[in-house]
């Protein structure tokens, strides 16, 4: 049987309560975490773009911690991102301030929207525990 861990960060739980879905789940020493966005505790999406950039990566951050890793634990990352021309310039640049550069694979894709309405960006990664 597959040692198979559910995480929910104490920030995420009416996330965890109302969406119906794990922050992320950790077999063994793999953490598969769910596509992080920019919004508060209380689920309101931030509006202005850079400040939905550093928080989406600040609610990875949190996600990684309870799941016992950090950003240089990442091995793969995905960002879907709404309007993606227009605000890679920006999302680049904060990801630069605290995302370690070249440190993963990393794939991003253009998308239509996303799960709420105003989310530009949505960070999904896959994490090793060193």
């Amino acid at each position: 049987m597959t040692d198979r861990q559910i995480i929910v960060p104490d920030d995420m739980r009416l996330l965890y309560e109302q969406a119906g879905y794990a922050p992320a789940v950790k077999v063994g020493d793999t953490l598969y975490c769910a596509g992080q966005v920019g919004r508060t505790a209380d689920l309101t999406v931030i509006e202005d773009p850079e400040e939905q950039f550093l928080a989406a990566w600040n609610n990875l951050r949190q996600v990684l911690a309870a799941g016992g890793c950090t950003f240089e634990d990442v091995v793969d990352m995905t960002t879907y991102h709404v309007d993606m021309h227009r605000h890679m310039p920006v999302f680049r640049r904060v990801k630069d301030e605290v995302f370690p550069r070249g440190a993963c694979a990393w794939t991003c894709i253009g998308v239509s929207d996303l799960a709420r309405p105003g989310l530009l960006v949505e960070i999904k990664c896959i994490a090793v525990q060193r």
